[in-house]
């Protein structure tokens, strides 16, 4: 193959030839999946947390009616919409109601649930960027319903407190340890160079530290990491990982724009 038919080949596939290993949830990285596939990478997933329904379907429900009361909703992730709705399909918010999340997956998430008029933050996509919103800085002596999972950070339900908002926790799922078989261990051991791992949580990056056989975790880490924030990063360069990119955000184009990146260092 010469150069020119080399550039063309990475101008229509430009993740050709390497393995794009996923961290997501199972049962959440489809669409990456797909643009991993679509791109001319090899997807590999491997996910570093399982996501599981809150465990008090009761309490939860109850919680989410008394949600639609909330002057703010805060959506925090894809998987809090999908687990909200699935507890109680019927949920629904007035229209004065300010609902936020932290990126365009989650509004796209409510907006199949008929929330048509969903905030999220135009650059950083995380709690903070959350947090710089308008609708979120004046929420003194508002209730604000903050729907996710239970742990984590807990920076956005500090930060709101701080501002004189009432915040009521409604966790609709749990984050656990995930399930690595063998299926996944030999797919991360045969993957073809150049490895590139996308990251976007450190909890999950600390489970697969936990869970794989130490060759294969170095095998990981001594690779390129993608990420999706610099507190991230940081916790990645704790774990030994030495080649850190940073992605614009957690949002699958920027991971995937940033994998291109790195891929395309490599063909130098």
């Amino acid at each position: 193959m010469n150069r020119r038919d080399r550039s063309d080949l990475a101008t229509a596939q430009p993740l050709a030839g390497a393995s794009i290993v996923v961290t997501r949830p199972s049962g959440t990285a489809t669409s990456m999946q797909r643009r991993v596939r679509k791109l001319g990478g090899l997807f590999v997933g491997l996910p570093g947390i399982a996501l599981a329904r809150a465990q008090d379907v009761v309490a939860a429900r109850r919680a989410l009616r008394a949600a639609q009361a909330a002057a703010v909703v805060v959506f925090t992730s894809p998987a809090a919409v999908r687990f909200a709705f699935t507890l109680l399909p019927t949920l629904r918010f007035h229209r004065a109601t300010i609902v936020a999340a932290p990126g365009p997956g989650s509004v796209r998430a409510l907006r199949r649930h008929d929330v048509l008029n969903a905030v999220y933050p135009p650059q950083r996509r995380d709690s903070e960027g959350l947090l710089a919103l308008p609708a979120l800085r004046r929420v003194r002596g508002q209730r604000v319903a903050l729907i996710g999972a239970p742990g984590g950070r807990d920076l956005i339900a500090r930060e709101l407190h701080r501002r004189g908002a009432r915040v009521d926790l409604v966790a609709v799922y749990a984050r656990t340890l995930p399930r690595l078989d063998a299926r996944h261990r030999s797919a991360l051991e045969l993957a073809p160079t150049p490895l590139v791992s996308l990251i976007s949580s450190a909890d999950a990056l600390t489970n697969l530290h936990t869970l794989l056989p130490e060759s294969l975790f170095a095998r990981l880490i001594g690779n390129d990491c993608v990420v999706s924030s610099a507190r991230i990063a940081a916790a990645a360069r704790q774990l030994g990982c030495v080649r850190v990119h940073i992605a614009a955000s957690a949002d699958p184009a920027d991971l995937l724009a940033s994998a291109r990146t790195v891929v395309a260092l490599h063909r130098l």
